[in-house]
């Protein structure tokens, strides 16, 4: 395993790194990244952004807003959120969280942090998230990463992520601001965020038995990396693209995480189809949209068609009864 030094805050060129170093670097080398983001909101692969933001709040604190690789929830990240990522083989053919963040839960236990894995991809203390993780699987290799509030401005995520109120009310809380915290303030030893940095990176390696060694990017590497941000998280068609509206819309909260479908219907038949939702999935559910266009909006008819697929690949833990019931 090796270890990327990134001193960019800017989110687009991050994201444009994580992506380079999941597809373009050594596909048998595992690599480690700690890195952090100015502040920004950091939109999940299959979210309508404008439905996740404040666009008033985002605009009011010059925040920006860039779409991600990797599936789930938009989170706000700033200069007081560490961000770690991993990117290595993938062994088990699958999203697993666990995998990843129980090094991190171990790595927090030597700074006084009684950390824990909450939910489907979240990781706490005493109940309160401090910690968002998303996965992305490419050509046998899987990309993770997750957040770390260190000592974020939490009154700001609030204001500036716009929540829907289904998230909250189908887990019995009030508001973003109670249900997340900083780890700063359960740190043992007080640190800045740069020092816990250089100890969490020092803990991973020693969690994962691996000497610490260095991948220099190389200036081939930064040009291919300044391109990829150019072309891709630098663009309003990926961070925000164009949103149809739709004959019928329908959002329904599942285990998976929301799922949110909407379709245009012209003389019967399905002539539009966008799926949305904070759900992790290996496959793109471009592809599932592209096998109900031209369907009739005949609730049979699409059944047959979704029958061809493994949904649980789109979506995780998603039945065939729940997609539909987003349909109809």
């Amino acid at each position: 395993m090796k270890y990327i030094t990134n001193q960019s805050t800017d989110p687009r060129y991050n994201l444009a790194l994580e992506e380079y170093t999941l597809k373009h670097l050594d596909p048998e080398e595992s690599y480690v990244i700690l890195w952090q983001n100015e502040p920004s909101i950091i939109i999940g692969r299959n979210q309508n952004t404008v439905e996740q933001i404040n666009s008033e709040a985002v605009k009011k604190y010059g925040v920006h807003v860039v779409r991600r690789m990797t599936g789930g929830g938009a989170v706000y990240h700033d200069l007081g959120n560490l961000n770690f990522t991993y990117v290595m083989r993938d062994e088990e053919g699958g999203i697993n969280f666990r995998k990843f963040t129980e090094p991190v839960i171990r790595a927090l236990r030597k700074f006084g942090v009684s950390a824990e894995f909450n939910s489907r991809n979240d990781l706490a203390i005493e109940g309160k998230k401090f910690s968002g993780n998303a996965q992305f699987v490419h050509k046998g290799k899987v990309l993770h990463h997750g957040t770390i509030l260190f000592d974020s401005d939490l009154d700001r995520v609030q204001e500036v992520l716009k929540v829907k109120e289904n998230k909250f009310k189908s887990k019995g809380v009030q508001s973003v601001r109670s249900r997340v915290t900083n780890i700063s303030e359960y740190l043992v030893k007080k640190s800045t965020i740069e020092e816990f940095k250089e100890l969490l990176l020092h803990y991973l390696f020693e969690e994962a038995g691996a000497p610490m060694e260095e991948y220099v990017l190389t200036d081939a590497d930064k040009s291919a990396i300044q391109r990829m941000m150019d072309e891709r998280y630098g663009k309003w068609e990926w961070n925000y693209g164009s949103s149809p509206s739709f004959d019928m819309r329908k959002s329904e909260r599942f285990t998976c995480g929301e799922v949110e479908v909407g379709v245009n219907v012209k003389k019967g038949r399905i002539e539009a189809c966008k799926i949305y939702g904070d759900f992790f999935g290996s496959e793109d559910v471009a592809e599932i949209e592209k096998k109900l266009t031209g369907l009739r909006y005949d609730e049979d008819e699409i059944r047959t068609a979704l029958r061809e697929l493994n949904l649980k690949a789109y979506f995780g833990p998603l039945t065939e009864d729940e997609f539909i019931k987003c349909l109809f």
